[in-house]
This record gives structure tokens, C-alpha cells and sequence, in this order.
């Protein structure tokens, strides 16, 4: 039977209760109605001819002529209610007596003729008390019957309605439940419904679909086992570290070459909550980590010192992250190369130095009129001789800063140092070159600012850079601003200037080493190095440095301490 004809038929059911207590009560309520009704017309209208009789009497006895038609009236319609056994034979006999009225006026038949009135309404009264009895026992009935077919009812429509949604809900919530085990992956749950209905083809249909899963599942258990193996052994074999975390951080795998770095069994790694184990390995805390850092990682491993660089790749299913895995790249060769290629820079700089001097000193005596006079065509050559040699000095210069910066060898003199003299140190080194092009110099700078601790030579170095390239890209007869100022807590310098300015893309670039900004003139351009070197300088002091710029109104370097 379908759950649309049980629903059907409970609904009748207790539609067909309502409609019996309903046709219970109406016949109770109507009989009730018609034995009052019958007591009204039977015996109280009998009643009231009887008394309409009597009173006609009175007026007879009070010598009223119209006593004769006032009895006749009433009892001819007495006449007509006849409704009671014995009734008939005394209104015939009333009936006589009042023909005989007429020829015998005694007292005697007066009070015969009352004799039988008041048998009537004896009559009738008794009537009266008997029906009244009868719809009394009618009324208690009706209520015994109604209240035991409502009881009845009741108890049958309260077992329908406790046990006809269980029925119902029943079998969905051990769908539900079947459900839920077979999301988590357990396909060998079945439902079991006894049921023909629709139920029983759900469960049906429950049970092949749980079956085909289950065969589905099996079938590829072996290929997803064998597909696990075959990529454990890829990452096992691979050369870099790798370790693998789920959503809640719980390691799920490592590789042989991270057990290495990490020095930890791998029954005492795998499955554990990664910053559990990080409280007693400094490696691991520092690869769980959340901050970033672009130098390389110094690892102490089989015998020797390692870099590796750390690689973070969160994993995602359905855009929703379900772990990440790291990554170190064993770097050392090429940290070594670059180690290599940073003393050879510094031995040739420094090699360079020597003879760049010697150059320099012999364009001092060639300059020397002492030594010898030359001529004007001489004189430009020893001219550009000397501004190549000055260049090439510069370079290497700042070729040995660089090396100082790779090699972190720099050395810092900290000290407390006022803004004003990091400021004037760099205007006074670079008056001479603003005069030459007419660029006057806005510096702003308040006595009262609070003092740094920084390098003042090195801190003034990269202040010279950044004021020295505002003056290569301004133009003449132009203005640059040079001002510190104190800003949450930190004091920051910055050099404005009227140059070309420099496209937001490029912006991140300009602190790279040896990065020439596309389309600029490389004529004014140096080496590449300054800012790069201005970078380092400020970073390992502690401090910031960054640059905004717009096209067609100039570019702004800053650099800040922490107060």
C-alpha cells in the first residue's frame, strides 16, 4: 500500500470519527427535543382547555351567558388532543354531561362535569411527570453513549495520531542515519524495511547504490594503495626535504632527506601535532613558523653546513584548504658559487683600488704646471681620464660595500644620532653638485626631533645616495626636498624630487642589485648597486626603506627608525 493511501485513510479515519460523535449527538439532542415538544402540544394545550372548561363553569354558576360558548370551544379542541390512554373516554363523557347541562341546572351536575375535568388534568399532569421522567433517562443515555463512543474515539484517534507519524518519521530517520554511514565511507550499512510502500523502495534503491559503492571502493582500494606506495616513493627518493601537514597541522608525512634535517625517528614524527614536536626541535619551530624570510635557512647536517631555502605550498580541495606541504632546496652548491663570486669581487675591487689610484695621482701631476705644460686637446683628455678614473673608482667602492653587505661582515658603530646631522652631512657633500645645476636644496628638519640609534657613517652613506640620485634626475633650476619628521613612533627621512618619475611596477625593483629602470637615461644612471647597497645598510640596522613615485612629478625615497 503507498504512504499516499495509509495517509489517505488515516485522514478518513478521522474524518468518519468526527462525523459518528457528531451523528451520535444530533440524535440525542433531537429526541430529547421532540419529547419536550410532545409534552408541550399533548398535555400542557390539555391542560389549558381543561382550564378554559372550568372557568366557563364559574361563569355559569355566576349566571354569564357566555359561559355555553366559552365551553364549547374548549372542549372541542380538547376533543381533537386526545393523547393520553383513558383521556377519550372522559372527554365523551364530559361531552355528555355538558348536553345535559342544558335541561339540568343542578348543582350536582356542575360538580359532576368538574369531577371529570379534573380527571383529565389528572390525567394529563401524570402524563406530564411521565414523559419528563423518560427524556430525563433519554438525556442521561445520550450522555452515557457519547461519552463512551467519544472515549472510544479518543483512545483510537490518540493511538492514530501517537503512532501514525512514527510510521512515517521512522523509516526517513533510518535513512538519514544510513545516510550519514555511508558518507563516511562505511558502504556496508543496509536498511530493512518490511514494507511494500514507497519506503520499501527507497530502502531498495538504498541498499544497491550502499552495494555498488562498496564494490566500487574495493575495486579501487588496490590502485589507490598501489598509487600511494608509488608516490611515497617518488617523495622518499626525492633530494629535497618535503613534509606534509594537514588542515589541524598534524604531520602526515616526511620524507627520508627532512628526517635527516630534522633528526627525529619517524614513528616519533608522523602523526603527531607538528607544534608538539616543535617545542624540542628548533628546525621544525622554525618551518611552522608564520614569518617570512628570504635568507636561506643554515642547517648543520651530515658533517657539514647546508642552505636550503624554504618553500610553502598550501594544498586546497574545492577551494577549501585541507593542509600544506614544505619544501627545503638544498642551495648550498649554489651558495657556495655565490660566495665564490662575492670574494672574487671584493680581491679584484680591492686589486683595482691600487692602480686607479696611481692613475688618479698621475693625472694630478700631469695637471701640475710644474711638471710640464699642455695643450687644450691634452688638457680635455686628462679631463675625461680623470672623471672615467673617479667613475671607476666609485665602482669599486661600492663593488666592496656590496661584498661587505653578501658576506654579512657589515659592521655597524650604533650610536645616538641627531636627524639634523645625518641631513647636513649629506646636503654639505653634495652642495657643490646641486650649485653646478642650479638646484636649490628646501631642507626641513626640526631641532627638537628625538635622536636614533643607527651607524651615522652608513646611515649619512645612503642618505648621500638618495640625494645624490634626486640630483642626477632633477632638472635644472628645479627644488628638492630633504626633511625628517617623527610618525607613529618612528623618525622618518626623505629626499622629494622634480625628476621624471617612476612607473608604480617598477617601484618593488629599483632596491634590486644592478636594476636600471627601463627607458631612463642610462647616461645619468649608475651602477645599480646604490640602492641595493642603501637597502642592506638600513635593513640591518633595523629600519625601512621604500619610494613612491608618479610620472611627470618626481619620485620620494624614504627611509625610517624606530624612535
Amino acid at each position: 500500500m503507498k504512504i499516499k493511501v495509509k495517509l489517505s485513510l488515516g485522514l478518513l479515519f478521522l474524518f468518519i470519527v468526527i462525523i459518528l460523535i457528531t451523528a451520535v449527538s444530533i440524535f440525542y439532542i433531537n429526541r430529547l427535543a421532540n419529547d419536550s415538544k410532545a409534552i408541550l402540544k399533548a398535555n400542557y394545550e390539555s391542560l389549558e382547555f381543561s382550564g378554559d372548561m372550568l372557568e366557563a363553569l364559574d361563569l355559569y354558576v355566576a349566571s354569564d351567558t357566555s359561559w355555553h360558548a366559552k365551553f364549547k370551544s374548549a372542549i372541542e379542541r380538547q376533543e381533537k388532543n386526545i393523547t393520553e390512554t383513558g383521556e377519550l373516554e372522559l372527554t365523551t363523557t364530559l361531552r355528555a354531561q355538558f348536553q345535559q347541562l342544558v335541561n339540568d341546572t343542578s348543582i350536582t351536575r356542575i360538580n359532576s362535569m368538574r369531577f371529570f375535568i379534573y380527571r383529565i388534568i389528572d390525567l394529563n399532569m401524570n402524563a406530564i411527570v411521565g414523559k419528563n421522567s423518560a427524556a430525563l433517562k433519554t438525556a442521561e443515555n445520550a450522555k452515557m453513549y457519547i461519552a463512551i463512543i467519544s472515549s472510544i474515539c479518543l483512545l483510537i484517534s490518540l493511538s492514530f495520531i501517537i503512532n501514525f507519524p512514527g510510521y512515517i518519521a521512522n523509516p526517513i530517520r533510518e535513512m538519514t542515519a544510513g545516510i550519514r554511514e555511508v558518507a563516511n565511507k562505511n558502504y556496508s550499512q543496509r536498511l530493512h524495511f518490511k514494507s511494500d510502500d514507497e519506503f520499501g523502495e527507497l530502502a531498495q534503491a538504498f541498499n544497491t547504490m550502499a552495494s555498488r559503492l562498496d564494490q566500487y571502493e574495493n575495486s579501487n582500494l588496490a590502485k589507490i594503495i598501489f598509487e600511494k606506495k608509488r608516490i611515497e616513493t617518488i617523495i622518499n627518493n626525492m633530494q629535497d626535504a618535503i613534509i606534509g601537514f594537514n588542515e589541524k597541522n598534524v604531520i602526515l608525512f616526511a620524507n627520508e632527506q627532512a628526517l635527516k634535517l630534522l633528526a627525529i625517528p619517524e614513528e616519533d614524527l608522523l602523526g603527531k601535532y607538528a607544534p608538539d614536536v616543535a617545542v624540542r626541535n628548533d628546525l621544525l619551530r622554525t618551518l611552522i613558523s608564520p614569518e617570512k624570510s628570504i635568507k636561506p635557512l643554515k642547517i648543520y647536517a651530515e658533517g657539514k653546513e647546508s642552505y636550503f631555502t624554504k618553500e610553502l605550498y598550501p594544498i586546497t580541495a574545492n577551494d577549501t584548504p585541507i593542509g600544506q606541504v614544505i619544501i627545503l632546496k638544498n642551495i648550498t652548491s649554489f651558495r657556495e658559487l655565490d660566495i665564490a663570486k662575492t670574494n672574487f669581487i671584493a680581491t679584484i675591487s680591492h686589486e683595482l683600488k691600487t692602480p686607479i689610484s696611481s692613475i688618479k695621482m698621475s693625472l694630478k701631476l700631469l695637471e701640475d704646471k710644474r711638471v710640464g705644460t699642455v695643450n687644450s686637446e691634452q688638457e680635455k683628455l686628462i679631463i675625461n681620464i680623470k672623471e672615467d678614473a673617479q667613475r671607476l673608482l666609485k665602482i669599486t667602492g661600492e663593488l666592496l660595500d656590496l661584498a661587505q653587505v653578501e658576506t654579512g661582515n657589515i659592521q655597524l658603530q650604533k650610536q645616538r644620532v641627531q636627524p639634523k646631522q645625518i641631513i647636513d652631512y649629506a646636503c654639505q657633500a653634495l652642495k657643490i653638485q646641486a650649485e653646478q645645476k642650479n638646484i636649490s636644496l628646501n631642507i626641513v628638519c626640526d631641532d627638537h626631533l628625538p635622536g636614533v640609534i643607527c651607524d651615522l657613517e652608513k646611515t649619512a652613506w645612503v642618505m648621500v645616495n638618495l640625494l645624490s640620485n634626486a640630483i642626477r634626475y632633477s632638472p635644472e633650476n628645479s627644488q628638492i626636498t630633504v626633511q625628517s619628521l617623527e610618525k607613529n613612533s618612528e623618525l622618518i627621512f626623505y629626499v622629494k624630487d622634480a625628476g621624471p618619475g617612476i612607473e608604480q611596477r617598477f617601484l618593488d625593483k629599483i632596491f634590486e642589485r644592478f636594476f636600471k629602470v627601463p627607458g631612463a637615461d642610462h647616461s645619468k644612471s649608475g651602477t645599480g648597486l646604490g640602492l641595493a647597497i642603501s637597502k642592506e645598510f638600513i635593513l640591518t640596522q633595523g629600519g625601512k626603506i621604500w619610494a613612491t613615485s608618479e610620472i611627470g612629478t618626481g619620485s620620494t625615497f624614504y627611509f625610517s627608525f624606530p624612535v
